[in-house]
């Protein structure tokens, strides 16, 4: 899964949320790493409603505007908390061998030395 798709089902897990606030939730949860445009946003959404993982919550207008809204599914549930548990294998994995590295590898410094 992309990183935008990751952070846009994200960013709905708790709350349904329209767009802009999407955009500044996204920004929020990649600590300002990820500016979404507002292009970028509406094709990922047209996408991921089309395959069932989010859906339209609600349409109104606000001050003159129309703003839809949007919440995810169950099944986009799913996919994010399987993202999830894939990520953190990941992670448990890259931890585990950085960890064995380091007491069992002592790294030799140009002149001969060892540094551990």
């Amino acid at each position: 899964m992309q990183e935008p798709t990751l952070l846009l089902l994200t960013a709905l897990a708790d709350a349904p949320r329209h767009g802009y606030a999407l955009i500044q939730e996204i920004a929020e949860i990649s600590e300002g790493r990820v500016r979404m445009r507002t292009g970028t946003l509406y094709a990922a959404l047209d996408r991921l409603l089309d395959q069932g993982l989010i859906r339209v919550e609600r349409d109104e207008v606000v001050d003159g505007r129309a703003r839809r809204t949007y919440a995810l599914t169950d099944p986009g549930r799913t996919v994010l908390a399987e993202e999830a548990a894939r990520l953190r294998a990941v992670a448990a994995e890259a931890e585990r061998r950085l960890t064995a590295l380091r007491p069992a590898t002592a790294f030799r410094t140009l002149n001969g030395g060892v540094l551990a």
